[in-house]
């Protein structure tokens, strides 16, 4: 028997073990097998360069999936595409031949390829090197990174035929510079950005004005590249594609790819407080799950949402394989750990030298780390799409492959593990961006006119830009000579204006534990929340805890702690609405969208207890208020509405507030601290019970806006997901805990889901 067979009878025999064993099954709400699903190929393209043709058969490769030949022949048509299959589908291949095949037409030729991290950059960089030495070719490619150095980026500068960098080396270190790349703009063929996906919330907004101004230097120096864009599967890839890169693109799902047979299992650990809603540790169970894995020598990647839950996962099982396996090895993998580190891990998960992973979400995106069999995820990734990329990293070459997910009690969790059709039968989660944001867009237009000077007529998005030129020429930020606006400092922006925050008046984080050093950042905005004095604050793993917030300098003080708890600020908010631009009126309840003012008021926090999220204590916030103009979608109850229904008003919307705010960011793909939820028992406009859902950045990035045309979705599986709640009375997995909503905060809750819907 071969190796490959011995795996699948391997992984097979460990299913059926699993299936027999009664203490793992009744924990099981759902077991979902995918059948394996055989390749859909067709030949090499003629039209491709022999040399290339002739590489490929070396490979083995005498003939190209489908969605690799479409590809291939769309670029070749001179359209703007975007590619979306899973992971492990041979995407690389798409941008690869077509950049490669022009080259070798003409040496002249450059191209830019984009990735969002550096791993995802040297990991491409070496699989495109590898076929480059076996066409036995002169194509120079390099990466252009912070870790370049210094005497190989004027190399790279003149003669790179292929850069790879990332949208923050792209933002502050090329295109302010682009007098010193005059060979790769002025001959430029393609633009490759993988992992569209990620472009999303700020960080697209901002990597999208990126590509308006990289654009606009292109055109400077004559040249009009071609974008080949990849992503894993989105619900809305050809309108993400587009609004990121500003030109129409030509959609490619044909994925023709094989895959194993895949099993996916729902497991939710039991509940240990019926009352409460407690259930028992999902880091523990996590641990369990795996260890069974790891004994049975079955490779294996284990995914935990935070680095705390890495590093408490990777003792755990690194004792575990000490004491009963011996010399396999398990590894973390999240950031923080040195580049060196990383690449090390990654050739050992390739060579098999390392039995299993713990990982955050850095390993998700298509880095190549070989054939591990089994995924155990602990807690559910926070997205469809995301869920989907992780479970792909198991069985990536063909074969079996196992994946548990292991729900913790957040709500989120709870839903769509006692709802797996919401997983199985929903289409992953739009990607949304605002490239228009005005904060954004802003910002984007000082480092343009540094970079060329801005000439009459001249467009610039589709915001009028000759009212943010005459803004920033009022400001004194630029200067307008006859029919040209300029640049007018000496300093140039791009240094001060980061891609992942909307404003940039940020809030610097200062560690005391050894000496004085900074750590990370808050934007302006989320410091009352995140930084307030005694807050627990994470970074790298780390907690730490406020000591000072000084507000006017903008810095915080934090030294390092090891506690048991998180801290969960509350605001005082109030909403006054400027602008209402689309309204719908139902018969007792009226939603709404458009632009507000929010004026938030930090006023106590709490101490919530890991694992099992009980209060353990409180105190007060002495910050100033914050106002913030930003979009919003509200949901008002009408007067007859509330003297007719018999609930407890406070308590029902703070009730459905918690619901909303686990849910909402699943059908916009974002983080939960991207969206706020917040109910007001009598909001200042109209005097009514309303819920307000705004976009925590100024201006607003158009997560509210979705919001309002879904409604009907979010009210439907908020409404499934406290049914199926088998609490009494409110929990940590539904409404919020007894305490906060009361003795009917679930019961109530429903009431108002039943108007609403």
């Amino acid at each position: 028997m071969n190796p490959i067979q011995a795996k699948y009878k391997h992984i097979h025999s460990f299913i059926q073990h699993l299936q027999s064993q009664p203490s793992f099954m009744e924990n099981v709400t759902h077991w979902h097998v995918q059948p394996a699903k055989p390749a859909q190929t067709v030949n090499v393209p003629e039209a491709l360069h022999s040399d290339i043709r002739k590489a490929l058969k070396e490979k083995g490769m005498e003939q190209l999936y489908t969605h690799q030949a479409t590809a291939f022949q769309a670029v070749e048509k001179g359209n703007h595409i975007v590619v979306v299959t899973p992971t492990a589908s041979g995407k690389t291949m798409c941008y690869n031949l077509p950049v490669l095949h022009s080259i070798m037409k003409n040496d002249q030729h450059r191209a830019l390829y984009i990735f969002p991290t550096k791993a995802l950059a040297q990991d491409q960089l070496a699989s495109m090197q590898q076929m480059i030495d076996q066409m036995e070719v002169d194509i120079r490619t390099h990466t252009y990174d912070g870790d370049t150095p210094p005497t190989i980026r004027e190399k790279i500068r003149s003669a790179g035929h292929i850069v790879v960098t990332n949208p923050d080396m792209l933002h502050a270190a090329i295109l302010p510079h682009h007098t010193k790349w005059v060979k790769l703009f002025e001959n430029l063929k393609y633009i490759v950005i993988d992992e569209v996906h990620t472009y999303r919330g700020v960080f697209g907004s901002h990597v999208a004005n990126v590509i308006r101004r990289l654009k606009r230097i292109c055109a400077f120096y004559g040249s009009n590249p071609q974008f080949i864009c990849a992503s894993a599967t989105i619900a809305n890839p050809k309108e993400h594609g587009e609004r990121l890169i500003g030109e129409q693109v030509t959609l490619i799902h044909n994925n023709g790819a094989p895959s194993g047979e895949k099993h996916f299992v729902f497991y939710n650990p039991p509940v240990v407080n019926q009352q409460l809603g407690v259930r028992r540790s999902s880091v523990l169970e996590t641990k369990k799950i795996a260890t069974m894995l790891l004994e049975n020598e079955i490779q294996t990647i284990v995914f935990a949402r935070s680095r705390v839950r890495v590093e408490i996962l990777l003792t755990y099982l690194q004792d575990i394989i000490k004491r009963k396996i011996g010399n396999k090895t398990i590894r973390g993998y999240r950031g923080g750990y040195l580049p060196k580190q990383r690449r090390e891990i990654e050739k050992g998960l390739r060579t098999g030298e390392i039995q299993g992973v713990v990982s955050t979400n850095a390993l998700e995106l298509g880095i190549d780390i070989g054939q591990l069999q089994a995924c155990v995820m602990n807690g559910y990734p926070g997205t469809i799409a995301s869920t989907h990329q992780q479970a792909g990293r198991a069985g990536r070459r063909h074969e079996s492959s196992l994946t548990i997910m292991v729900a913790s009690s957040n709500p989120l969790d709870q839903h769509v593990i006692q709802h797996p059709s919401f997983f199985f039968e929903t289409a992953p989660e739009e990607a949304r961006i605002d490239p228009d944001n005005l904060h954004i867009i802003i910002d984007h237009v000082k480092c343009a006119a540094y970079e060329l000077p801005f000439e009459q007529g001249e467009t610039f998005g589709e915001e009028s830009l000759e009212e943010v030129l005459d803004f920033l020429v009022e400001e004194q930020t630029l200067h307008r000579v006859q029919n040209k606006v300029y640049w007018m400092s000496q300093s140039f922006p791009a240094h001060n204006i980061s891609l992942r925050l909307a404003a940039q008046e940020n809030v610097v984080i200062i560690d005391l534990s050894e000496g004085s050093k900074v750590i990370g950042e808050v934007d302006r905005f989320s410091a009352p929340t995140l930084v307030h004095e005694e807050a627990i604050y994470l970074h790298e793993g780390v907690q730490f805890q406020v000591e000072k917030l000084d507000y006017e300098e903008k810095k915080a003080y934090v030294r390092q702690v090891d506690v048991d708890y998180f801290t969960d600020a509350s605001l005082a908010v109030q909403f006054k609405v400027l602008h209402t631009d689309q309204h719908q009126q139902m018969e007792r309840v009226e939603r709404s969208f458009g632009e507000v003012t929010v004026n938030a008021q930090p006023t106590i926090f709490k101490k919530i207890r890991l694992r099992t999220h009980e209060n353990i204590g409180s105190g007060p916030i002495h910050l100033p208020e914050e106002e913030m103009h930003t979009s919003a979608y509200w949901i008002a109850f009408s007067s007859a509405l509330v003297t007719s229904l018999s609930v407890q008003w406070e308590q029902a919307l703070l009730g459905l507030s918690n619901v909303f705010g686990h849910i909402v960011p699943v059908f916009l793909m974002c983080d939960r601290f991207d969206i706020r939820v917040v109910p007001q028992v009598k909001a200042v406009h109209t005097d009514q019970p309303t819920i307000f859902f705004y976009d925590r950045y100024p201006g607003g990035i158009g997560l509210s806006a979705k919001l309002y045309h879904i409604h009907d979705d979010i009210m439907i599986q908020a409404k499934s997901l406290i049914q199926s709640c088998p609490c009494e009375s409110g929990c940590p997995a539904c409404v919020g805990v007894r305490e906060e909503v009361g003795s009917t905060g679930k019961q109530d809750a429903l009431q108002l889901l039943d108007e609403l819907l």
